[in-house]
């Protein structure tokens, strides 16, 4: 079976991505034995873990890495922690619920077009879904950028403290150059 590399999106984002489309046109053209899976997730926490898992089990037994872009590098990261696959995490978001707090009420995507409402049950039901603290920081891989205009980059230099850590001064939250690390990113998930 062909190793999986799986991507996953941000809040309010989608499939169809900036880096999403990136890291799946880099496998096409140097490493077409992987496969890309890059599930659209749902707008709330649960429903995201529910569409998560069954993608992993989907998958079965084969080879898998993931990378995930800001809440998607959450997610990425409980991946990593529950089912033992390395990731690569990308301006990760470390407590995503405390920035959820701040946005309840009625939510657009800009990216599908969906309007549906946050309320207070998914901002708990994200704080639920959290890892503590990492217990295996050697399957992680932080890339950040300072000029993360959406996050505070400290809070995820604290968290992943003792994981494989790349940080660049200035960017964005959208990870300026993100296509530079497409090779390093197969090499450290070892498909």
């Amino acid at each position: 079976m062909s190793p999986t590399l799986i991507y996953l999106h941000g809040f309010n984002s989608t499939p169809n991505s900036v880096k999403a489309r990136q890291i799946a046109e880099y496998l096409a053209a140097e490493l077409p034995d992987i496969q890309v899976c890059i599930p659209k997730l749902p707008n709330t926490p649960a429903a995201s873990w529910q569409t998560i898992q069954e993608t992993l089990a989907d998958l079965g037994d084969r080879k898998i890495g993931l990378v995930g872009s800001s809440m998607g590098g959450f997610w990425a990261t409980k991946v990593a922690e529950v089912y033992g696959h390395k990731a690569v995490v990308i301006n990760p978001a470390i407590h995503p619920h405390h920035l959820l707090q701040q946005l309840l009420g009625p939510q657009h995507n800009p990216y599908t077009g969906e309007d549906y409402l946050l309320e207070q049950h998914h901002v708990d039901e994200l704080r639920d879904l959290g890892i503590p603290e990492l217990q295996h920081p050697e399957r992680i891989w932080l890339l950040q950028q300072q000029g993360d205009e959406v996050l505070d980059y400290r809070h995820a230099l604290q968290f992943y403290h003792f994981a494989r850590t790349t940080v660049e001064q200035g960017g964005t939250h959208a990870f300026t150059g993100f296509e530079r690390y497409c090779a390093q990113i197969v090499r450290f998930l070892q498909l």
